[in-house]
């Protein structure tokens, strides 16, 4: 049964706890990059569209949840039954059209209603609540995404990428001018619109970047093989050579 087989799951991570070493040196600060790191791996099992590790990556995830729980169980802050009772009733509240009498026509105005309650909860801004830990890309999509919902977004796609090329000419200008913390500013500036561009593209800006960073990890250790069979260190190459390979690359790669 389900439920005998996690409660089984939960015995054995408190006997852990109690009986092994270094899971009882274990505070929330000394694994709380776990959290970060077993949520990408099932990222990336699932961009990987491979089961089997997604399978094996979301029992991962699922004991950080349940170990930081035993660790606020044993200092008397809260348990796992809280966690569990908290997110439950989360989901019924914010889920009025299906629990309650409200009525939707679609996610988007599901997703409207999400925002209204949760400024209801005691939020005293829209865009509260997207962490500071979160990668920069992902956050500014997040915010422009949040502050869209009421309303605060651009009317057309054509107006953003006006903008973009605004902030193009801010920064040259910074550059020109020799102002480093102005050129970092509007550098970031540049960041933000290309993201917000990306959201009318309907294109996820940190899964865009992921796959360029692939490309040129694919194309560069192309370069470092071809040099390889041509019996030549990587070190002593020069750029002319391997751009060469670089432009060899693209077109097989």
């Amino acid at each position: 049964m389900p439920q005998d087989s996690f409660q089984y799951f939960i015995e054995i991570t408190k006997r852990l706890r109690k009986e092994c070493p270094w899971d009882r040196e274990q505070t929330h600060e000394s694994i709380r990059n776990s959290i970060i790191e077993e949520a990408y791996e099932c990222v990336e099992a699932i961009d990987e569209h491979n089961m089997d590790d997604f399978k094996k990556e979301l029992g991962d995830l699922l004991l950080q949840v349940v170990f930081h729980s035993n660790m606020a169980e044993e200092a008397g802050t809260f348990t796992l039954d809280d966690v569990i009772k908290g997110i439950t009733k989360k989901l019924i509240d914010r889920h009025p059209h299906v629990f309650g009498d409200t009525k939707v026509k679609g996610s988007e105005h599901v997703k409207q209603n999400w925002e209204k309650l949760k400024m209801k909860e005691g939020r005293t801004s829209i865009v509260d609540g997207v962490p500071k830990e979160m990668p920069g890309l992902l956050r500014a999509h997040r915010l422009q995404d949040k502050a869209s919902k009421v309303g605060f977004d651009w009317p057309k796609k054509e107006d953003v990428w006006k903008k973009v090329e605004e902030e193009i000419g801010e920064l040259q200008e910074a550059i020109r001018d020799n102002k480093p913390e102005e050129i970092e500013g509007e550098f970031g500036d540049l960041l933000f619109g290309l993201v917000n561009y990306s959201r009318f593209l309907k294109i996820d800006p940190e899964h865009a970047l992921k796959l360029s960073n692939q490309k040129f990890i694919t194309r560069f250790q192309y370069i470092e093989k071809r040099l390889k069979e041509m019996g030549k260190d990587i070190h002593s190459s020069n750029l002319e050579e391997m751009d060469g390979l670089w432009e060899e690359a693209k077109k097989k790669l």
